[in-house]
C-alpha cells in the first residue's frame, strides 16, 4: 500500500457566516476548540505547512470562519472561532458563539467536526457546551487531544485513558492523541478524515 500523500492546500477566504461561504459545493471538515487549544497549529501540522493557518501567542486569533481548499477539490477545512477567551467583550463572545452555532446548525456540507481538547485540562465546562451543541445538531465528531508533547509519556497515557471512555460515551466517533510539534497522530487523523469524506 503506498504511503499517504498529504494533499495540496490553500487558504480561500474568511467570512462571518455560511451565507458568505465558498460557492463550490464540496464536503467540509470543521475544526473546533477553546481559544489557544492549538487549532491553527494542528491544521498546519496536518497539511505539513508552517503558516497556512495563522497562529498567535494571543488567544482568540480566529474570529471568523476560515476556509481552506484541500486537494484541489477533495474538501474544505473550516477553522471555527475559538471559544472561551476571557479578554474580549461580552458582545464579541456572543458574536463568536452565534458564528459557531449558526455554522453547526445550518451547514449542509459539514461531514464531521474535529473537536480539539487540551490533554492537560480534560473536558472543561465550555467544551461540554460544544459537545452538547454537536449532539443538538446531530453532527458527527471526533476528539483530538492536543499538546501531548507537554506531558510525559506516562502522564499523557493516563490522561488519555481517563478521557477515552468519557468522550466515547458522549458521542465521539474516535479519540486521538496529537502533537503538532512532532506531528504525532497525523496519519491517524488523516485516516479518520478520509473515512468521514467517504
Amino acid at each position: 500500500m503506498p504511503a499517504f500523500k498529504i494533499p495540496e492546500a490553500e487558504f480561500v477566504l474568511s467570512c462571518p457566516d455560511i451565507t458568505h461561504a465558498p460557492k463550490r459545493p464540496l464536503p467540509e471538515i470543521a475544526f473546533a476548540g477553546r481559544s489557544n487549544v492549538g487549532k491553527s497549529s494542528l491544521i498546519n501540522s496536518l497539511l505539513n505547512r508552517q503558516r497556512l493557518a495563522l497562529t498567535s501567542r494571543t488567544p482568540g486569533k480566529t474570529r471568523l470562519l476560515n476556509y481552506f481548499l484541500i486537494g484541489r477539490g477533495l474538501c474544505y477545512f473550516v477553522d471555527l472561532p475559538g471559544y472561551g477567551f476571557a479578554r474580549v467583550p461580552g458582545a464579541t463572545k456572543a458574536e463568536w458563539a452565534e458564528t459557531v452555532e449558526g455554522y453547526l446548525r445550518d451547514s449542509t456540507r459539514l461531514e464531521s467536526v474535529v473537536l480539539l481538547l487540551d490533554i492537560r485540562h480534560g473536558l472543561t465546562a465550555l467544551d461540554e457546551q460544544m459537545v452538547d451543541a454537536l449532539s443538538t445538531y446531530h453532527r458527527r465528531w471526533l476528539a483530538v487531544l492536543t499538546k501531548a508533547d507537554k506531558l510525559s509519556v506516562a502522564a499523557r497515557d493516563q490522561r488519555a485513558r481517563e478521557m477515552f471512555g468519557l468522550l466515547a460515551s458522549r458521542g465521539a466517533q474516535a479519540v486521538l492523541i496529537y502533537s503538532s510539534l512532532h506531528h504525532h497522530g497525523r496519519e491517524a487523523l488523516w485516516q479518520k478524515i478520509m473515512d468521514a469524506l467517504e
